[in-house]
């Protein structure tokens, strides 16, 4: 993937400021009651994620239907900065242990929904499926549906799984073993266009 998407980045994050501009009441909220509850937590998060955490626009993603540990596995590399983010990082610290328990399983109740994404390059899908079974199936199981601690690909924003990529190649976030050996050989057999057809594909998994 390279720097082909970086340019979007400004974009993304300025949208994402935005929402945190407008979060900032409702984290304030909870943060003057002694016990808040999941709903009022999860409350500043629909600003950018949608009212039942669906994701808002193209680079946000949906954060619904995550397991448990997925869930919390990404607010702890947010918090400690080994997964880079615009602002999740300083969202993911102002939350305890308990408290992001408590949203996993709030956000982990919720269905999963796929919208529309009318960006998608439908010429790549066919091949992007091939190439997905072959480097991305014994993970991410059932069409990208599920996957016991790894995220929901199947329907997920295509421009946030661009910017994913494009951070686990630079080194920017690190990979286990196992997905390191898949993308190596995933770019060395097929480049920048392998990674590009399977997400495209993986978008549009309904």
């Amino acid at each position: 993937m390279g720097t082909r998407h970086k340019g979007l980045r400004p974009l993304a994050a300025a949208l994402v400021l935005g929402c945190v501009a407008m979060a900032t009441p409702a984290l304030a909220q909870s943060d003057d009651m002694a016990d808040p509850t999941v709903e009022v937590m999860a409350g500043a998060c629909t600003f950018c994620h949608g009212t039942d955490g669906n994701g808002i626009g193209a680079a946000i993603p949906s954060i619904t239907g995550l397991p448990s540990d997925q869930f919390i596995y990404m607010m702890e590399t947010y918090q400690d900065d080994s997964n880079p983010s615009t602002v999740m990082g300083r969202i993911a610290r102002g939350y305890s242990e308990s408290q992001i328990e408590d949203l996993a399983v709030y956000f982990g109740d919720k269905p999963f929904e796929r919208p529309a994404q009318p960006w998608i390059d439908e010429t790549m899908i066919a091949e992007g499926k091939e190439l997905a079974a072959e480097y991305c199936e014994s993970c991410h199981e059932n069409e990208g549906r599920d996957g016991e601690g790894v995220g929901i690909l199947a329907g997920q924003k295509l421009q946030y799984m661009r910017f994913s990529v494009d951070d686990f190649l630079s080194g920017a976030r690190e990979m286990e073993r196992r997905q390191a050996r898949k993308f190596r050989d995933l770019m060395e057999d097929h480049g920048d266009e392998g990674f590009e057809k399977i997400l495209n594909y993986y978008a549009s998994v309904k």
